[in-house]
């Protein structure tokens, strides 16, 4: 081989080796879950099992339902998880969103949230409006369910200051507040039953409180993407009867500049995987393609709609 002929095969053995490494850095995405102690953490982590195994490398990140909706438009984020809710109040630009998100896309709706509302027993809370003078505790700025607590106390003619004390705290350690009695009630957006309210039950007795329907109504007036679900009877310790509550639906979004290849094979996973998501939120089980092509009013990915289309599901 001659010097010349040997220049140029390691000049191209070098360029294939750097576009390999280029490909294999594209690859390399952040994912924005959630607090742990709720689900969205583990079901990051199962995310990043199964795409792992299709060369794509997830770096997982806790996260909340508006700070991944933020952090995915400014680029700080390839994929997050989202409530409906937050997300299209982001893509409209409203409150608490400063500003219109313009490169955020839907991939997956993955299963109903349930707004919770859990009340120590002896505290004397039936109703949403006994809340004031008490103390409680909600998830940090940031998150879903936070900005749902100003709501859900709005509609009753009150806010946080009506309040002896407000902690914006983890599930962990609102459950921690709760069995000292330095909060009276948690609230929280998760699925049924939630780990960190069976956490609670354990050790003291609960009652979980109702959202009537008028109240609810004064709700989708706040955001029409509200919907009424149930937490049925049984659902908890000592829980005898079925509770109303607030719910919306959990999603997986991304930018909408990211490669249309890595959100395809990352939503295949999602629906080929549905037995591993399903071990740790049940409510998965009903979670189909036709589900998770679901439109939330948020644009959809064109990796997410090419994969969607070859299902028949759009």
């Amino acid at each position: 081989m001659t010097t010349k002929f040997k220049t140029a095969a390691i000049a191209a053995g070098v360029g294939i080796a750097l576009l390999a490494s280029a490909g294999a850095e594209a690859q390399q995405v952040r994912l924005m879950t959630g607090p742990q102690g709720g689900s969205w953490y583990p079901l990051g982590g199962a995310i990043a099992n199964f795409a792992g195994k299709d060369g794509i490398k997830v770096q997982v990140l806790p996260g909340a339902g508006i700070a991944n909706v933020k952090a995915v438009q400014a680029g700080k984020a390839d994929f997050g998880f989202g409530n409906s809710i937050s997300t299209v109040d982001g893509v409209a630009g409203r409150p608490p969103f400063e500003e219109k998100a313009t490169n955020v896309c839907n991939v997956a709706t993955l299963y109903p949230q349930y707004f919770q509302i859990v009340a120590n027993a002896d505290a004397g809370i039936n109703s949403v409006a006994d809340l004031k003078g008490k103390a409680i505790a909600v998830q940090p700025k940031g998150n879903t369910a936070e900005f749902i607590s100003q709501q859900i106390l709005e509609v009753y003619g009150m806010k946080y200051d009506d309040m002896s004390k407000v902690s914006y705290v983890s599930y962990t350690d609102a459950v921690s507040l709760m069995k000292d009695n330095n909060a009276q009630t948690f609230t929280l957006g998760t699925t049924v039953p939630a780990s960190s309210i069976m956490d609670l039950a354990s050790a003291r007795d609960i009652k979980l409180v109702d959202v009537p329907d008028d109240k609810f109504k004064e709700m989708r007036a706040l955001n029409p993407g509200y919907t009424k679900l149930t937490i049925k009877a049984g659902s908890y310790p000592k829980q005898d009867k079925d509770v109303q509550a607030v719910g919306y639906a959990t999603h997986v979004i991304a930018r909408c500049d990211l490669d249309e290849d890595v959100v395809y094979k990352v939503t295949k996973g999602l629906a080929d995987n549905n037995a591993d998501l399903t071990s740790i939120v049940r409510v998965m089980k009903d979670t189909d393609v036709k589900v998770m092509a679901t439109d939330t009013g948020v644009p959809m990915h064109k990796g997410a709609a090419k994969f969607y289309k070859e299902k028949g599901a759009m």
